[in-house]
């Protein structure tokens, strides 16, 4: 049984670190590369850089935040936001990223996914997906859809579908982040992350809700996640990352431990 795995989320804008609550009301909160650093430096299993407004304001991510980043790390670290084409993949992994998120241009254009996969493998690609929840109806029978630009653009695609067409294009990996638990800190949509790890064989990275211990158990439990992703509870001091892994190994969890 492989070990559960914390991954860290920064969101970054103008290259400041960023939270928001529903993806709206974004605050600047620190410095991304020194977080960073600290998480590698208290265990951290994987990291996750978005460049949140890359996508939305039609540019490419900034690559002198992900150098400065991947100096700072050495653990698997993956970026997206803003990567439309091969060659934004490539540059990426030049940069120092080990994989990459796509997310509002493979939805967009599917073929992304495959192009990636092949020029760069289907470990180095995840597909990250921004999800709401709806009323199910012939349209979204899994009651959710898929949103893009940062949440700002309903796509009139069913969630669980773009899911499993995403793992047949190539996906090594999907991010799966709830739009209505982002930020809340009141817990990971349980329903949607399980609904879907059931229905794929790719790993499956919860997304969205963390705000104590309980939640990551749960997910990575009821849940069936393959990894839990945290940002709040970290970003503003109320856990560690040793911290978190500690208690859930204490729960019977199993996670790579910092010794």
């Amino acid at each position: 049984m492989l070990s559960k795995r914390i991954i860290a989320c920064l969101d970054v804008r103008e290259g400041k670190l960023a939270k928001s609550v529903r993806f709206v009301d974004t605050q600047d909160i620190g410095d991304p590369v020194s977080k960073a650093r600290e998480y590698y430096d208290d265990g951290l299993d994987e990291l996750v850089f978005y460049d949140i407004t890359a996508s939305s304001d039609q540019r490419n991510i900034m690559l002198d935040v992900v150098e400065a980043v991947a100096e700072q790390v050495y653990i698997p670290f993956s970026v997206g936001g803003g990567i439309r084409t091969v060659e934004d993949a490539s540059r990426l992994l030049w940069a120092g990223a080990e994989k990459i998120n796509v997310n509002s241009a493979a939805v967009q254009r599917p073929e992304l996914i495959a192009e990636c996969a092949y020029a760069i493998g289907n470990q180095n690609v995840v597909l990250s997906m921004d999800i709401k929840r709806v009323e199910v109806c012939r349209e979204f029978p899994s009651g959710y859809e898929v949103v893009i630009n940062g949440g700002r653009t309903p796509m009139g695609i069913d969630a669980l579908a773009w899911a499993l067409q995403g793992e047949e294009l190539g996906a090594g990996e999907l991010v799966v982040n709830s739009i209505d638990a982002d930020g809340t800190r009141e817990g990971y949509e349980i329903n949607l992350t399980r609904m879907i790890a059931e229905a794929v064989s790719v790993p499956v990275i919860a997304s969205g809700g963390a705000g104590k211990p309980e939640h990551l158990l749960e997910v990575l439990t009821e849940g069936k996640a393959d990894a839990a992703l945290v940002a709040s509870m970290v970003h503003y001091g109320d856990y560690t990352v040793s911290g978190l892994k500690q208690w859930l190994h204490d729960q019977g969890v199993k996670v790579r431990l910092k010794y």
